[in-house]
């Protein structure tokens, strides 16, 4: 069990309509249980409705939308996977930008992509060199980028955190949250 801590930390959900709903929520109340504050950063104002197994999920409210914010402004970035989300967040190119934003110091910021996740990292061309797990639509897609695939359900790379299933959030969660709320050494 993680211990709720007091945090000045951020973190940005980047997701649309047929996001994985498993995937944002537990990681959403994840992150929020651990004193890190969430927003949820979309296309466009109101809600996104998640996908939930076969079937049409819950609607989340958008807190901010992506061409308003930038990655200087958070100190993690969650992409979650699911059947519609990826293709609509590839289409637009400040959501591309924004997770660019989170590449040029990635040691200390994480990014998680979980599941179809991934999709955006390839979109952004940041994956060169990166150790990664991946969902398996996309495994050669990834290897002509230049990521090293690995054979693992979670990845944890230089604060790039990949994972090829939603079977592990719990596991993913706390490695997320532990390097958030560790304290920094100056």
């Amino acid at each position: 069990m993680l211990n709720t801590l007091s945090s000045n930390k951020t973190a940005a959900i980047l997701a649309k309509d047929g996001f994985e709903q498993c995937e944002l929520i537990e990681t959403r109340d994840a992150l929020i249980s651990a004193g890190v504050r969430v927003h949820i950063i979309s296309l466009e104002p109101g809600t996104i409705i998640g996908w939930n197994g076969s079937k049409w999920g819950i609607e989340v409210d958008v807190d901010k939308i992506v061409s308003n914010v930038s990655a200087e402004d958070y100190d993690a970035l969650i992409l979650p996977g699911g059947l519609f989300n990826p293709d609509a967040l590839l289409q637009d190119k400040d959501a591309i930008d924004f997770v660019k934003g989170f590449f040029k110091d990635a040691e200390i910021k994480p990014v998680v992509a979980i599941n179809q996740g991934t999709w955006m990292l390839l979109e952004a061309d940041v994956l060169k060199n990166r150790l990664v797990a991946s969902f398996p639509t996309v495994l050669n897609r990834l290897r002509y980028a230049g990521a090293k695939l690995v054979d693992r359900d979670l990845v944890i790379d230089k604060g790039l955190y990949t994972s090829r299933s939603s079977h592990n959030l719990a596991a993913l969660n706390q490695q997320v949250i532990q390097h958030l709320t560790k304290p920094r050494m100056h």
